[in-house]
């Protein structure tokens, strides 16, 4: 697989410029130089590579990667447009309207701004909700940039522009549009100008009018450097002196140099250059002085993380970025049909804030307290929420229209961590978090364990000491009533009242004693020292028994006592690699420590839907 550089398919619109030839190293012999369509698989317009070969000619479904080959054709095309000139107010359809009418999709795209002259600007979308008929006058009128908000643009802003919405753009602007793989649109108003034969371009305007959205536009401000996302395509900007980026096997990426310039992958790359990278290729490096947008085609599904006071929730790719996040009451109190339709609502408050619809998204993970029924999805018993039988997933999928998944909160979040956090790359990952209690997570061969009615994985609960310590649970000697924050904090203050002279005391009370006053005070107080080396201990006791029955890559610790990090993760490694059966002969496994705090629900809620990894998990 190589790195390939695009020739693109030229365009000579009667609005072009010359910008692109003179600025931008556009080699077309023809003038204006309206649009560069830098990587198009359309039959108007393919791209080339530098061989004098059809692009799509030359990729192979593995190049384009699993995400893009799913759809019946290549879905997406961008362009540069350089607009000396206005261009039409015109609308895109819907994919539903063109494929119905036009035996074609229909068209989303966005604009970055890589140059705009001084008062240079766009139109975008009615100022007011409008009716047709005032539509339709104001064409007749020709006045319908009346009704249209007009915005003044810079260099390195975006817009995104949905099917239906009016839109054109004005005069002194460059732009790099991010579109579907559609060259369909309906021109309402082009200004009475003509063609080089005194003929004017056609108009569509009865067809404009059945696909038009004429309630009141807002633009949407870019999430970081997400500039723009659907099912189609994801765009991202990025600034670089040296940066590093990484094509997976499920898209290919196209990088668009819209500023400066230097070197991709020690080839060099100029402001207006683009690049192909062929999905799987793994690694690769720019360098210079510049920006770049980074377009690929990924799949989004929203994670829910359901705690008992409030619902968190996010849109996630499937490379594990959060694309946005909210959270909102739980409202528990109010039941579970209350809590269903907080849950949708938070769902559409997230596309909306996107920019995408239900269609983007491929479905809605749940991660829920209590013991779940992962495959009818239903929690079957929530002590948090005080449910009993609750089919949560139908609720929100019939509420939403979009299918949903659910797991228990705590498996969810291993998932998150372990496909997207401390353990992304392992196939075989456990997690432990160490809070009020011991929860745990399984992943096995790239797939969550939950065993027998989705119960499993309550590595908390397995003895390691018999007749010990008396457990929540009612059992004694189990992991949890040794190495849960709440055993911590017992055996400290027993070390504080066996110990007056202790500098523990120092914090003032017992009953100000938490999960970090041991470790605090470790290095200076004997007390405090023999706390912790017990804590560790018990610990590796239980995760020398994971290590042994489940052999994993990684253990990751989670959890309030996991802030800890080396002081735990150094004397974990080196208690399972003296204590692990078959020693140094074994299977390796790492201790380590999570990389996600309150995201980990989130991601691993996504996970159950964006990728094959949950087993049996859904309705």
């Amino acid at each position: 697989m190589e790195i390939i550089k695009l020739c693109p398919a030229f365009k000579d619109y009667i609005w072009g410029g010359t910008k692109l030839k003179e600025k931008y190293g556009k080699h077309a012999d023809i003038t204006p130089l309206a649009e560069s369509w830098e990587l198009s698989f359309h039959k108007d317009g393919p791209t080339l590579t530098e061989n004098g070969e059809k692009l799509s000619d030359v990729l192979t479904a593995e190049d384009i990667g699993e995400n893009a080959a799913a759809f019946p054709f290549f879905p997406l095309l961008i362009k540069y447009i350089d607009a000396k000139n206005d261009l039409s107010v015109q609308i895109h359809p819907s994919d539903e309207y063109a494929l119905k009418h036009e035996n074609s999709f229909g068209k989303t795209e966005m604009w970055y701004i890589v140059e705009a002259e001084e008062g240079a600007g766009i139109y975008l979308g009615f100022k007011k909700k409008v009716t047709l008929e005032e539509v339709k006058k104001a064409i007749e009128n020709n006045t319908i940039t009346s009704l249209l908000n007009f915005y003044k643009v810079k260099a390195g802003e975006s817009y995104f522009i949905p099917s239906g919405t009016v839109h054109a753009i004005g005069k002194g602007c460059l732009i790099l549009e991010i579109q579907q793989n559609s060259n369909l649109t309906y021109r309402v108003y082009d200004y009475d100008r003509t063609d080089a034969f005194g003929n004017k371009r056609e108009l569509h305007v009865e067809k404009a009018l059945k696909v038009l959205n004429t309630d009141k536009f807002s633009v949407r401000r870019p999430l970081g450097s997400v500039i723009g996302v659907n099912k189609y395509f994801s765009a991202s900007r990025y600034p670089f002196k040296r940066k590093t980026f990484f094509a997976d096997e499920k898209s290919f990426e196209c990088l668009s140099c819209v500023k400066g310039g230097g070197t991709i992958e020690g080839k060099k790359m100029s402001a207006g250059d683009s690049y192909f990278i062929p999905a799987g290729y793994g690694k690769y490096v720019i360098e210079g002085d510049g920006e770049v947008v980074v377009t690929s085609v990924r799949k989004f599904a929203v994670g829910i993380d359901l705690g008992g006071t409030m619902i968190k929730g996010g849109i996630v790719d499937d490379k594990g970025k959060l694309i946005v996040s909210r959270k909102i009451p739980t409202q528990a109190e109010e039941g579970s049909e209350k809590v269903a339709e907080n849950i949708a609502y938070l769902v559409k408050m997230l596309l909306k804030r996107a920019e995408m619809s239900a269609g983007d998204v491929v479905g809605i993970g749940i991660g829920a307290p209590g013991t779940i029924d992962s495959k009818l999805g239903k929690v079957v018993y929530s002590n948090n929420l005080r449910w009993k039988d609750v089919d949560l997933a139908a609720a929100v999928e019939k509420a939403t229209g979009i299918k949903v998944r659910i797991a228990n909160d705590a498996n969810v979040a291993a998932l998150g961590e372990a496909k997207f956090g401390a353990g992304k790359g392992c196939k075989n990952v456990v997690m432990l978090t160490l809070g009020t209690g011991v929860g745990g997570g399984v992943i096995i061969d790239g797939k969550l364990f939950e065993g027998n009615g989705s119960a499993g994985a309550e590595l908390g609960h397995m003895v390691i000491s018999a007749g010990g310590e008396k457990c929540t649970c009612g059992l004694n000697g189990c992991f949890e009533a040794y190495s849960s924050s709440t055993a911590l904090i017992r055996e400290t203050k027993k070390a504080m009242l066996a110990d007056k002279d202790s500098k523990m005391w120092e914090i003032g009370s017992i009953d100000k004693v938490n999960g970090k006053t041991a470790f605090d005070f470790e290095a200076v107080d004997k007390s405090a020292k023999r706390v912790v080396e017990d804590y560790i201990r018990y610990l590796g006791v239980g995760v020398v028994d994971i290590v042994n029955i489940f052999r994993p890559e990684k253990i990751i610790i989670g959890g309030g006592v996991s802030a800890q990090k080396d002081r735990l993760t150094k004397p974990l490694n080196d208690i399972v690699r003296k204590k692990a059966m078959f020693g140094s002969a074994g299977p390796r496994c790492k201790i380590v420590t999570a990389k996600f705090e309150n995201k980990a629900g989130i991601l691993g809620a996504a996970a159950l839907i964006s990728d094959e990894t949950s087993s049996e998990s859904g309705r």
